[in-house]
């Protein structure tokens, strides 16, 4: 058989072949950390966990030399079903940068390796030592300049779209067990951009598209080698054996759905979940009429994505 003969193929994401080689169709395209010119926001990649070689993308805005306040931190992880696009995907850069430059935050951007290459648990395993690296600041066993000399860590917040959602979830679940080994830091609150949570069953609008959602299976099926399929509860947050989101660590969710987005069913169904909880935060919900999923990273300076990174930033500002 030819090396290059397609095995397996995940569609519209990526190809492998017969040799182990995995050929991505999208969320391949590179852009530097610069100085952006259109919002004067600046980035930089810091390699963070040598061991795996994971790094971040930090964001801060244009601040004056005499700048004394201290800023918000978003720990941000991107979306693309857990096997595209990085933190230098251009889309996203460009809609990072826009969201830092109108919240006047500090934004760390999470490059957590990608499916197959390595299988989830590997994604959460990633995002888990990033939000232990910034709360290594507080104990000075980091240091980095941006992060130590601009952010108020009364105000750290965990976001991500998508696959990025899904992540922010279960490490806020998990911020929120007994010996989460974060020493002093705290989670203020949480930011769900259309998240990424699936099903066996089929609920809502998804019944209505059996053809669609034997997609969205076989994404799933595809980065994670479980046999619990689309209930295993990284997925389902509400299949059996999933932790109860009474013990989400943190004080404020927003969740936020697309109108024509098939994973809006799950982010409604959450946000309905975590408002009938015991947890004790404060849950908030915003939906976008007449969009698709992760529109404002196709586009983001639409008018409903201006009016989406505008509800962000009013939750990250909100006292």
């Amino acid at each position: 058989m030819n090396p290059k003969t397609v095995v397996d193929e995940v569609p519209p994401y990526l190809r492998v072949h017969q040799d182990g080689t995995i050929e991505r169709l999208v969320g391949t395209d590179f852009a530097p950390p610069t100085l952006d010119p259109e919002t004067g926001v600046s980035s930089k990649d810091v390699l963070f966990h040598p061991e795996t070689g994971v790094s971040a993308r930090l964001y801060r805005p244009n601040l004056a030399a005499d700048h004394q306040t201290k800023l918000p931190l978003v720990i941000y992880f991107h979306g693309g079903a857990f096997c595209i696009s990085s933190t230098a995907d251009p889309k996203y850069h460009a809609m990072l940068n826009i969201l830092v430059n109108h919240a006047q935050i500090i934004l760390v951007s999470v490059d957590y390796r990608l499916a197959p290459e390595h299988p989830l648990p590997a994604a959460y395993h990633d995002s888990w030592a990033a939000l232990q690296w910034v709360a290594a600041h507080l104990s000075g066993a980091a240091s980095e300049n941006w992060i130590t000399e601009h952010v108020d860590f009364d105000r750290v917040f965990l976001a991500g779209d998508s696959a990025g959602a899904n992540i922010s979830h279960h490490l806020s679940i998990r911020a929120g067990s007994p010996g989460r080994a974060l020493g002093e830091l705290k989670i203020r609150g949480v930011l769900m951009i259309q998240p990424y949570f699936w099903g066996e069953e089929a609920i809502g609008a998804e019944a209505e598209n059996p053809v669609f959602k034997a997609v969205v299976d076989k994404w799933w099926r595809f980065v994670c080698p479980s046999d619990l399929g689309c209930d295993d509860p990284l997925i389902n947050p509400f299949a059996s054996g999933a932790p109860s989101l009474d013990g989400l660590g943190c004080g404020r969710v927003l969740v936020c759905v697309a109108g024509n987005d098939i994973l809006r069913e799950r982010g409604r169904l959450y946000y309905s979940v975590l408002t009938k909880s015991k947890w004790e935060g404060k849950p908030e919900f915003f939906e976008t009429q007449g969009e698709d999923h992760v529109f404002h990273i196709m586009d983001p300076t639409s008018l409903n994505s201006t009016n989406l990174i505008t509800r962000c930033a009013q939750f990250i500002h909100q006292s």
